[in-house]
């Protein structure tokens, strides 16, 4: 007889489902260790088709001789230097436009498509510098509030999960 667990041919290029990648890059000094457990706990959670890297810069230094703008730009430089080229990126910034989770889920989705590393830049204490807002694609407002960075990035790396659960009918986002 013929054998019935004859592997299949792989689907065509365009059939297959597409990864997304993503990078949250933020500039921060070190953080307690629940920010670390809370944001990697969401980065774990994003497996299969997606995937969240989550990186840090550390702070320029500030000194009352130098200019806070210095340190702005240091620490851009640093985060645009973490960019992979060709990437999409998104700042997170005063400046942005607020997003619910199903805008943030039809947002995911399009990239997807675009098939290239979305990066999520959040600066330092005083923001992100004109050279990080300049190269993003589009920006990002979590709140009219003042947060913490620690707590943006824990925010960030939930809205993340919570929009890719919308996409894949995950019951976490009802919750």
């Amino acid at each position: 007889g013929t054998c019935r667990c004859a592997t299949r041919p792989p689907k065509p290029a365009h059939k297959r489902r597409a990864m997304l990648h993503l990078a949250l890059i933020t500039a921060s000094n070190r953080q307690p260790d629940w920010i670390d457990a809370g944001a990697d706990d969401y980065a774990k959670r994003l497996r299969g088709r997606c995937a969240l890297e989550i990186k840090t810069v550390p702070l320029a230094k500030r000194t009352a001789s130098a200019p806070v703008e210095r340190a702005i730009a240091d620490e851009g430089e640093r985060l645009l230097a973490l960019v992979p080229q060709g990437a999409h990126v998104v700042a997170l910034c005063e400046g942005g436009k607020p997003w619910s989770t199903k805008d943030l889920a039809q947002k995911l989705d399009s990239w997807m498509r675009l098939g290239v590393t979305v990066c999520f830049l959040v600066g330092g204490p005083d923001g992100l510098s004109q050279a990080c807002v300049e190269r993003a694609r589009e920006r990002w407002s979590l709140s009219n509030l003042t947060l913490p960075h620690g707590l943006v990035k824990v925010l960030v790396a939930e809205a993340l999960y919570r929009a890719w659960s919308v996409l894949e009918n995950h019951p976490y986002h009802r919750a």
